[in-house]
């Protein structure tokens, strides 16, 4: 019998019944607020800032709730099954950690606390590129689960390759290659309090560690930080890259290989001729282009172009249960979860992050039930409204 998440309320009630309640909201919305008032403005406006005014996160926000369920009765959802296939992996859920970099800002314990409790719970957690703990680090921590590597991409041809070899060597399995920061966007929370980790040596750790970068470097990274900095920031992102330039990838990465940040058909499409397995439609949860797309909105015509041929993934604006039933029924196989893991893991470490990811697919999972429908296969376009206006 599989296992049913939303089981996840009987065993909070059971707890209460020794006046014991949950240290975190069960409403995921409120962690925001909550990181908020007991973290830093830096750190905080660094994960819940966006571009510009903020318009594509709360377009993002907007896309979701205007599509409402339209749940049917009747139906014998007594035995539930929430199990995905994903890039050839068996999942019990179809929910990964997206790769959020610098955690060491919200949590000491930083990614390897977030990679333990994906672990845990039996989900993907997806390393960032830029974490504060090399890949090494994490994957001990989290054993033999499953994880992938998340790759910004960089102008030396040399550490790219470092990368990838490190992340096949400690058990990554996937790539998944973010397109849309090929500079960083105007990013006004983080340019108020002039606020950027990276220039502190802080989400740094593959880079520092990699031979491939130490070897640019003119004496070891402890002697001359600041030099390690700017050989980073120098080579950090390439708005120079290419279509034609995926084969490097391709001849590199000998695993599934998906590409992050695609919200155009078209782009969709070339990534399915360049032999890629995968798309990740996201808008980086708003913090690239102030005025893009919602993520949602451009979910469904990248499924309708290639899911037939690549396995589509969605994020941004991803808060609660009901987001990611909506995001499956508009043609994604499977959710990547940000923010609010982040602030769990702000909040309370492993165990906030444990405690999001229980939350969120016991809500899913009782989405399911009560709309009608024992597994994510079974639900689609048809199982929405769209209530604009």
């Amino acid at each position: 019998m599989a296992k049913h998440w939303g089981d996840f309320q009987y065993e909070i009630y059971l707890n209460g019944m020794t006046g014991a309640v949950p240290r975190l909201p069960t409403d995921l919305t409120r962690l925001e607020e909550l990181t908020e008032r007991r973290l830093g403005p830096g750190p905080v406006g660094y994960v819940a800032g966006s571009a510009g005014d903020g318009s594509t996160a709360r377009a993002n926000r907007a896309a979701l709730a205007r599509r409402r369920i339209v749940p049917r009765m009747l139906r014998d959802v007594h035995e539930r099954d929430l199990s995905v296939e994903v890039l050839g992996r068996s999942l019990p859920a179809p929910l990964a950690l997206a790769p959020v970099g610098v955690l060491s800002i919200m949590h000491p314990d930083a990614e390897p606390a977030a990679a333990r409790a994906a672990a845990a719970q039996g989900i993907p957690f997806v390393l960032s590129s830029a974490s504060s703990t090399p890949m090494e680090e994490v994957a001990e921590a989290m054993g033999e689960a499953e994880r992938w590597f998340q790759l910004y991409w960089p102008k030396d041809v040399e550490v790219a390759r470092s990368f990838l070899d490190r992340a096949r060597a400690a058990g990554f399995t996937a790539l998944v290659v973010t397109l849309d920061t090929p500079l960083l966007s105007w990013r006004p929370r983080d340019l108020d309090q002039a606020y950027l980790p990276f220039l502190h040596g802080v989400g740094t750790a593959n880079y520092f560690s990699d031979p491939a970068f130490r070897a640019g470097l003119a004496k070891p990274v402890h002697e001359d930080p600041n030099a390690a900095v700017m050989h980073f920031v120098g080579m950090f992102a390439d708005p120079a890259k290419s279509w034609p330039d995926l084969a490097f990838l391709r001849e590199n990465w000998d695993g599934p290989i998906v590409l992050k940040g695609v919200l155009h058909p078209d782009d969709a499409r070339l990534a399915a001729d360049a032999g890629m397995d995968g798309v990740v439609v996201s808008n980086h949860g708003g913090r690239q282009v102030a005025g893009a797309i919602a993520a949602a909105d451009a979910l469904p015509g990248v499924a309708a172009a290639v899911g037939d041929r690549l396995t589509v993934l969605f994020d941004s604006g991803v808060r609660t249960g009901d987001d990611v039933f909506k995001a499956l029924a508009l043609g994604a196989r499977a959710v990547l979860l940000g923010r609010p893991y982040v602030y769990g893991l702000g909040l309370d470490g492993q165990a906030g992050v444990e405690h999001v990811i229980r939350c969120l697919l016991a809500e899913l999972d009782l989405t399911l039930a009560l709309s009608g429908h024992a597994t994510p296969a079974a639900i689609g376009p048809a199982d929405l409204t769209d209530i604009t206006p």
